[in-house]
């Protein structure tokens, strides 16, 4: 008993302040505007759960030539929301401080979409058609198509994140977030799109991982610790629970959002097990193993995306996660 009681007040330290101590202000910089895919940050942020882990917390929006992650790098913010693994293989290249501590999206939302009733049914078909993408997702994902299923350069065509080209003719595929860009052909194209999401093919990054600076964690894990379980918290309680408060505040912080853009994505979400699927199912919400870093950055290296010799492993830490918090939040 004595024991039992030992951990749970060891808990309740890290969780939480005692009563009366001063916040500590955290700030917190998303890759992108307000939206849905942001859903449990905002989540945590409107129902208190930051503040109950003794954090003031700021989210600071992205969007369009923001760049955050330099702010990160100066010490004007704490956490950063980072697209994918490879931005961290990136960091580890070119000596940059930083560090994932958590893996929020278990699976990559990139799709590549196509026409129905083209004869495209597998992943592999898509080998016939014209591909719209762009220039980052040439340099990465696409090295990897190549690579794995043969893929060529010259069917290639850039993508201007604009849907009117592929709306225009039925033998292009078109990549896009599951969460996103289905929506808007069924929407301005009035048909349903053949989806493949790359991430149910082999190409198994993380997205959308929280990255902080290694000084930060080297001099304050609590910190670290307690924003990364109230994030988690926020992602259970966003996916299962009443989001109507987070939601009203990502369509004020993004008034071109919707209530029916975000039921879209948080359906696909789900669906896909974007968040919470694999190894999330027993060691919970922003899961990462070295098992599933080393499988990416061989696929990565294999595909010439990044260099074989850099220390890959520097790249994140497996210190604040795997925990098991927030198990409970999911629905039996």
């Amino acid at each position: 008993m004595k024991r039992a009681t030992a951990i749970l007040t060891a808990v309740f330290s890290v969780a939480a302040p005692a009563a009366g101590q001063p916040l500590d202000k955290v700030t917190f910089a998303t890759n992108w505007v307000a939206q849905s895919e942001h859903g449990g940050f905002y989540q945590a942020l409107v129902d208190g759960t930051y503040r109950k882990h003794g954090l003031e917390l700021t989210i600071l929006p992205g969007g369009p030539n923001v760049t955050h992650r330099l702010q990160l790098l100066a010490g004007r913010i704490e956490f950063y929301m980072s697209a994918n693994t490879l931005q961290g293989f990136d960091a580890v290249a070119q000596n940059i401080p930083t560090l994932a501590v958590a893996a929020i999206f278990q699976k990559d939302p990139q799709v590549l979409l196509a026409h129905p009733g083209q004869g495209i049914e597998k992943f592999e078909d898509l080998k016939k058609l014209t591909l719209l993408i762009s220039k980052e997702g040439v340099a990465s994902y696409y090295q990897w198509m190549k690579r794995e299923f043969g893929f060529d350069d010259k069917q290639v065509r850039p993508y201007t994140f604009n849907p009117q080209p592929f709306l225009a003719d039925k033998r292009t595929a078109m990549q896009g977030y599951v969460t996103s860009e289905p929506y808007a052909v069924e929407t301005l194209g009035g048909f349903k799109p053949q989806t493949f999401l790359i991430a149910d093919h082999g190409f198994n990054s993380y997205s959308t991982l929280i990255e902080t600076r290694r000084d930060l964690v080297e001099k304050n894990p609590r910190l670290v610790q307690r924003f990364v379980d109230a994030s988690i918290l926020g992602w259970y309680n966003y996916l299962y629970g009443d989001n109507a408060a987070a939601n009203a505040r990502i369509k004020r912080d993004n008034p071109e959002m919707t209530d029916v853009r975000i039921a879209y994505s948080i359906a696909k979400m789900k669906e896909h097990g974007i968040v919470d699927s694999g190894d999330t199912l027993k060691l919970g919400i922003g899961a990462m193993t070295d098992a599933r870093m080393k499988s990416f950055f061989d696929k990565m290296a294999s595909a010439g995306v990044v260099k074989p010799g850099i220390d890959y492993r520097r790249s994140y830490s497996l210190q604040f996660v795997n925990k098991g918090v927030g198990l409970n939040l999911r629905p039996k």
